[in-house]
């Protein structure tokens, strides 16, 4: 129904943005990584989006691109896969890294997401393995000015709230704070995808 919504960039929160379409209706987009957008906000912006009725609940759900929005699309197809199973996939990969996992049958990859457990890993490899197609990388424009200390800090806690909404429990981050603080990263974007990696390296 959206393919896409373009127009300022409002707001960040960890499991959503807020987009100002012309008129002045502000809609509630749920993203993989919110803070990929951060450098953006309050500049115009253009994010792909796919809405999903439920009986309870209408969403829109937004990518940084056509590829991401397409994988997505593809991975709640499969049966034990939920939108927030699927951004949460989404979050710490690129598409064509979950592509690579699924055409090379490698069930280990996908297991280390939350919500992912062998038999889904499992059904996903079966139901998408050669109908998905490795393109070359997109470039995602992340650039950030270095931070302070203090900024830093600041940066890694709000990674956290980000990442307990992609389902990871206080436990298995208060494990990795520590090890966010001490790399300083420069953006929340920055963290997010750090604190990913640790989580399941």
């Amino acid at each position: 129904m959206y393919a896409y919504i373009k127009g300022t960039l409002t707001q960040l929160f960890p499991t959503h943005v807020v987009v100002e379409a012309q008129g002045g209706v502000g809609y509630e987009i749920q993203t993989p990584n919110s803070y990929r957008f951060q450098r953006h906000l309050d500049q115009e912006v253009t994010i792909y989006t796919s809405l999903i009725v439920r009986e309870d609940s209408q969403l829109l759900y937004g990518f940084h691109d056509e590829e991401e929005k397409s994988m997505f699309l593809s991975l709640i197809k499969v049966t034990g896969i939920g939108p927030k199973s699927a951004l949460a996939i989404l979050a710490s990969s690129s598409p064509n890294d979950v592509k690579r996992a699924i055409e090379n049958e490698n069930d280990a990859y996908l297991t280390q997401f939350p919500g992912i457990g062998k038999k889904t890993a499992r059904q996903i490899v079966l139901d998408l393995k050669g109908k998905v197609e490795i393109t070359d990388e997109s470039q995602m424009d992340l650039l950030q000015p270095t931070a302070s200390q203090d900024e830093s800090q600041s940066i890694v806690k709000e990674a956290l709230l980000a990442l307990e909404a992609l389902g990871y429990s206080k436990r298995e981050l208060k494990k990795v704070e520590k090890k966010l603080v001490a790399e300083t990263p420069d953006s929340v974007d920055d963290a997010v995808r750090q604190g990913l990696q640790m989580l399941v390296s």
